[in-house]
């Protein structure tokens, strides 16, 4: 048995991301994000559709064409495959826990 929510490093100077299960059609992963967003340079660009639901924190996801979509608990929200995407802000003073599903 594991718990989302636990084992999250005191200190996490880089965003932590751990595959919970995969097949293959599908890989969920846990994020936990503490302030950090994506590089500044380039965007995601994934040859799957991911499906991220936050579950503690706030996070924002931009898109490429400019729309920024604001999430915070309970929020989810599915990205096409190959639709440019970053993360362009996490809340500094708590941990974000993302579930994030990557599927076919």
């Amino acid at each position: 048995m594991a718990n989302l929510f636990e084992a999250i490093p005191e200190a996490l100077p880089e965003e932590l991301c751990e595959e919970i299960v995969s097949g293959r059609a599908v890989t969920v992963e846990r994020i936990v994000s503490r302030g950090h967003t994506s590089p500044d340079t380039g965007w995601y660009d994934q040859p799957r559709r991911e499906w991220v639901l936050v579950l503690r924190g706030r996070g924002v996801v931009a898109f490429e064409e400019g729309d920024e979509v604001t999430l915070g608990p309970g929020d989810y929200l599915t990205i096409p495959a190959h639709r440019r995407h970053r993360v362009a802000w996490t809340d500094p003073n708590e941990d974000t826990v993302w579930l994030a599903v990557h599927y076919d």
